[in-house]
């Protein structure tokens, strides 16, 4: 290739240069281990534009190279940098490339490591006259001797330390946002559990109890806050317990082993069964026979045993919902299954205190009928598609390759075409009241958005992104036939130099998003690093991370994020849940719990936990050529200009800047 172009400059060579070239450097009164900016400035002659150097090569254009001659008086600082080139579509080359026209500029970060450092290059580069489509091909030699002056400079001097950057991520309110958001959800939960036929029916038998026990007014408003209380106080405890006993080992084991998740399946399916009207689910009689009994003996305890009766004879209902509040708290917080199990008891019990306290207002309810079967119905068919998550889970975290995003959706267009079906009435289930076949306006109301969500989902099945579901579908990787991929491509790492010429460890079974090319070894991300003097995206993620993957269709997709992604970083991915076993000759045992450490995903879990004292995904990281953070970590952020500053940082960081 350098021979052809060769030949060309040969055949070219006595047409002028439309591009003259001159250099600079940002300081002359460098001394060594100091850094300096060279820039290499090119005037362009009218109706002509010079070809920049951050585009694909493989697209067809001429990539503008710069080739350093490498000696021991100084040594590059991250790579080559176009200052503010334009871009443009060509449909001939069938993708963007970027370009300078009347002024070009490119910048080269080196640090001087001795005296009258010797520095020179050359540029291969081409220009393309916009009238006549010609297009001439040029390499030039440079020396900085002249520029850098020759000043015997001897006082050696040690770059400034890097100051230790925090592991705390970035955004103070970050963490307590994400806490509220959890909570809010948790509290919406707990209303819609009051619609379920296992807790609406309750109601009544609730004013019942506070209506026999006498005219006291205050006494009766005593009670019902001691009633409510105790609902929370249940329901809270239970979420305190599992807080206790989550460590951050238990939490993951929790939300990425086979056997929790299998068994999670399998209770949501049972349970979708018993709302479809297979069979029903009731607690044992003894159990609640107990219960009722002590609630009989009056007083404070009877006012408890109330609250526990209530909370016993509607876990047929709640349970699939407290079920899911506790499991997606498993992300190693303390605090988030207590705050999440507080705000669903505080809306479930609510109502109840407020209709103890003012029992008249039981005559504007609703009578419990058809209505309430048709809502078990409704959550029935829900079970079945949440459900399908913890088998998702299963499936990516062994690499089993059943239930891949497009088997995934089929199953999702199906239960939710059936959900559209049951609104208009063409489907009856064994509890269903006889209708007249007429079909009610808010039930069609409901069909049409059911059906609208079933069309939305469809294009899913050829690779369209779906983001707004982003992270309950499993990822596009698993996705066999994907016709959104090319787009969402681009160009490749490779011709962006971001990895090195091997395959990476693990890339058989481990694979980025948007088709990126990257690394799911430290170590192999560091040595890629320093060869090719670009700084490391980290991603602590997770097979069955819900907020991975709303980050990845979200954030990571938008083209100002890839690009950088692309361009300026060496990205490392580390599956915290991967249960691929490794050789018994890289087993360790962790200083953090003094466990053996055998599989990929116990070993990315272990380095997060001890080093950077975090266990929550997604967990971003910069770090240098040495594995040093050079900014504040990151967490699940939506704001795509907010993840484009913290990567910019980064880069600027690395350059020294």
């Amino acid at each position: 290739m350098i021979a052809l172009l060769g030949m060309v400059s040969t055949a070219f060579a006595d047409i002028q240069d439309p591009a003259q070239w001159s250099l600079s450097v940002n300081n002359k009164n460098y001394t060594v281990g100091d850094e300096v900016t060279l820039s290499f400035n090119a005037t362009i002659q009218n109706g002509w534009y010079l070809y920049s150097s951050d585009f694909d090569p493989e697209l067809g254009p001429m990539v503008t190279t710069f080739t350093f001659k490498p000696n021991d008086t100084y040594e590059l600082v991250g790579g080559i940098k176009p200052i503010n080139p334009k871009k443009h579509y060509d449909d001939l080359w069938e993708g963007e490339y970027t370009f300078f026209k009347q002024q070009g500029e490119f910048q080269q970060k080196v640090k001087i490591l001795k005296t009258n450092p010797q520095i020179a290059v050359t540029i291969e580069y081409q220009t393309c006259s916009d009238e006549s489509g010609q297009c001439i091909p040029f390499d030039k030699d440079f020396d900085f001797n002249e520029v850098l002056g020759s000043k015997a400079q001897v006082a050696k001097t040690t770059p400034a330390k890097r100051e230790k950057v925090s592991t705390k991520v970035a955004g103070e309110g970050d963490e307590n946002t994400t806490l509220w958001g959890f909570a809010v959800l948790a509290f919406l939960a707990g209303l819609a559990a009051l619609l379920t036929p296992c807790v609406f029916p309750m109601i009544p038998m609730t004013v019942t109890f506070f209506t026999k026990g006498g005219s006291d007014r205050s006494n009766g408003i005593k009670k019902a806050l001691l009633y409510g209380f105790s609902i929370i106080a249940i329901y809270t405890l239970a979420g305190t317990v599992v807080a206790v006993f989550m460590g951050p080992e238990f939490a993951n084991f929790l939300a990425t082993h086979w056997a929790p998740n299998l068994f999670f399946f399998v209770v949501f399916v049972i349970f979708a069964l018993s709302f479809l009207g297979l069979f029903e689910i009731v607690m044992p009689s003894w159990l609640v026979n107990k219960s009722t009994e002590n609630e009989d003996k009056g007083g404070l305890a009877g006012i408890f045993f109330m609250a526990f009766t209530l909370v016993l004879v509607s876990f047929s209902c709640t349970g699939p919902i407290v079920g899911s509040i506790l499991v997606a708290s498993a992300g190693g917080a303390i605090l988030k299954p207590i705050v999440g199990m507080f705000a669903f008891s505080l809306a479930f019990a609510i109502p109840f205190t407020l209709f103890a306290i003012f029992p008249s207002w039981l005559n504007g309810l609703p009578k419990s009928g058809g209505w309430l079967n048709n809502v078990k119905v409704v959550l029935g068919f829900l079970e079945l598609a949440l459900g399908l998550k913890f088998l998702s889970i299963v499936d990516q975290t062994y690499h089993l390759g059943i239930l891949d995003r497009e088997v995934y959706l089929a199953f999702w267009i199906v239960i939710f075409f059936m959900i559209g079906l049951y609104f208009l009435g063409k489907i009856s289930l064994p509890h269903d009241s006889p209708t007249d076949g007429k079909v009610s306006v808010p039930k069609m109301v409901l069909a049409i958005l059911t059906f609208t969500f079933v069309v939305y989902m469809i294009p899913g099945m050829w690779g369209a992104p779906l983001k707004p579901l982003a992270g309950y579908l499993p990822p596009r990787t698993t996705q066999d036939f994907n016709l959104d991929e090319p787009m969402i491509v681009g160009g490749g790492n490779a011709a962006m130099g971001n990895v090195l010429d091997r395959p990476a460890k693990y890339s058989e079974f481990l694979h980025l998003p948007h088709n990126l090319k990257g690394y799911f070894d430290m170590d192999e991300a560091l040595e890629a690093s320093k060869k090719l003097n670009k700084p490391i995206f980290v991603d602590f993620t997770g097979h069955g991370c819900v907020n991975c993957r709303e980050m990845e269709e979200r954030v990571w997709s938008d083209p100002k994020v890839l690009e950088i992604l692309r361009r300026d970083y060496v990205i490392l991915a580390l599956y915290v849940d991967d249960k691929t076993e490794l050789p018994e000759a890289d087993w360790y045992t962790s200083t953090y719990d003094n466990k053996v450490k055998k599989t990929i995903g116990k070993q990315n879990a272990d380095l997060q936990i001890r080093k950077y004292n975090n266990n929550a995904q997604p967990f971003y990281l910069l770090l240098d050529s040495d594995g040093e953070l050079m900014v504040q970590p990151k967490a699940y952020d939506l704001n795509v200009n907010n993840f484009v500053e913290f990567l910019q940082k980064g880069v600027d960081a690395y350059n020294g800047q």
